[in-house]
């Protein structure tokens, strides 16, 4: 396992990190002394969901902005 000094590893942290996802974990040193060791995770990390993820399952009415108006503004003044 490879250790590397601070000042290498920020230089070059985009490639060991890359290594360290593909299983060549390595050692972080300062001064010659280890201070940490940067492994891949075990888990994979999961895909953020976006957007628009049920375009086409769902439908919206054309008066959805209008719908129950007259309830609502009955309620706002308490005459309902």
């Amino acid at each position: 396992m490879n250790a590397i000094n601070i000042h290498e590893a920020k230089t070059h942290l985009s490639r060991l990190v890359e290594q360290a996802a593909q299983g060549e974990p390595f050692i972080i040193a300062k001064a010659g002394k280890p201070l940490v060791k940067v492994v891949a995770l075990d888990t994979p990390v999961r895909p953020i969901r976006r957007l628009g993820f049920l375009s086409g399952r769902l439908s919206v009415p054309d008066d959805f902005d209008r719908m129950s108006a007259t309830t609502v503004q009955a309620l706002f003044e308490g005459t309902e």
